[in-house]
């Protein structure tokens, strides 16, 4: 798999669940539903019903902040758009500008979940980016 096009379905992945809580929600969804409609016509209105349970199942992860639903559905929407690209790699340019569009800074597919558990003695250090720690 060309690694390019894997980075493309991650990024779409976290860009649709992301959008789908928000008020931009309608214009992602039309945006990937007219992208559908021109690599896999066959398939268009099996993922519309798929969008839309998708959007149900964000909208009650984000209210009990359930972040393994929302991960699951990051997965799932990236599988989904790898297999489409694989399938028609002319939608890969498409894609890209329709991610462009919804989120011009990429700023949605560069979100970072941090999880630790220490015990014990145990020290854990989390940095989002610089991290600079003087023990002595």
């Amino acid at each position: 798999m060309d690694p390019e096009v894997a980075a493309l379905a991650q990024s779409a992945g976290v860009t649709l669940v992301t959008l789908m809580a928000t008020d931009a929600w309608q214009h992602a969804r039309d945006g990937i539903m007219r992208l559908w409609r021109r690599a896999q016509p066959e398939s268009a209105e099996s993922v519309a019903a798929e969008l839309e349970a998708g959007r149900e199942d964000v909208l009650a992860a984000v209210v009990v902040d359930d972040q393994e639903t929302l991960d699951e559905l990051r997965l799932q929407w990236q599988g989904m758009v790898r297999r489409l690209l694989v399938a028609r790699p002319a939608a890969v340019e498409e894609l890209r500008g329709l991610l462009d569009q919804l989120d011009p800074d990429g700023a949605t597919a560069r979100q970072i979940s941090q999880h630790a558990t220490a015990s014990g003695q145990a020290r854990v250090y989390q940095a989002g980016r610089d991290q600079h720690i003087a023990e002595r």
